[in-house]
């Protein structure tokens, strides 16, 4: 399991990956809300284009969440 964080944008985006046979599980984590989503990619996939995919999965849920009102998580 590899967590790595990047920054983009005006938030860090935490990215966790875990391999589980011949996928890799990816974690994208936004540092500020606590929310996350789930990416499945092929395991030889490059780590920019994984990170990519997931970060516009995670942007386009926290714009869904701001529509909803859903207040960020304070820890």
């Amino acid at each position: 399991m590899a967590m790595t964080g990047a920054s983009d944008g005006p938030g860090k985006i935490y990215f966790e990956m875990r391999p589980m046979g011949a996928q890799l599980r990816v974690v994208a984590i936004d540092a500020a809300t606590g929310i996350e989503v789930v990416v499945i990619a092929p395991i030889g996939a490059a780590r920019s284009h994984i990170e990519a995919v997931a970060t516009a999965k995670l942007r386009k849920r926290l714009a869904e969440a701001a529509s909803e009102g859903v207040a960020p998580r304070l820890f």
